[in-house]
């Protein structure tokens, strides 16, 4: 395990919509610490033990599937792991950068997922 972590913010959308933007940041970063199962939030979170490296190349080049509404996605952690989770969903995904915030070790990047 790595003592590093990438934080998964979705804002939008619904359940399924949240569910498959997690299961698109999979293949890169692994399993999250738990899934999106509220179906009434209308906020979900996702974290992530990012390894140190994280690699988007490795994760499948497929679509992550329709979404029913546009989904604002903040990812946060290394900016390795923000890069990597950033064009993940970028190649899952139509998505349009929003935006970006960087610290002296993290990282903030804020995506726009759209049907």
């Amino acid at each position: 395990m790595s003592d590093t972590r990438l934080t998964v913010t979705l804002d939008g959308g619904g359940i399924d919509d949240a569910r498959a933007i997690v299961r698109a940041l999979e293949g890169v970063f692994g399993a999250p610490d738990g899934r999106p199962a509220d179906e009434g939030a209308t906020v979900h979170t996702a974290t992530f033990d990012a390894p140190h490296a994280p690699d988007a190349s490795s994760a499948a080049r497929t679509t992550g599937g329709a979404l029913s509404a546009p989904v604002t996605v903040t990812v946060q952690g290394t900016p390795q792991a923000v890069e990597a989770a950033s064009e993940t969903l970028s190649h899952a995904f139509t998505a349009r950068n929003e935006g970006a915030a960087s610290g002296d070790q993290e990282r903030e990047r804020q995506l726009l997922l759209v049907p």
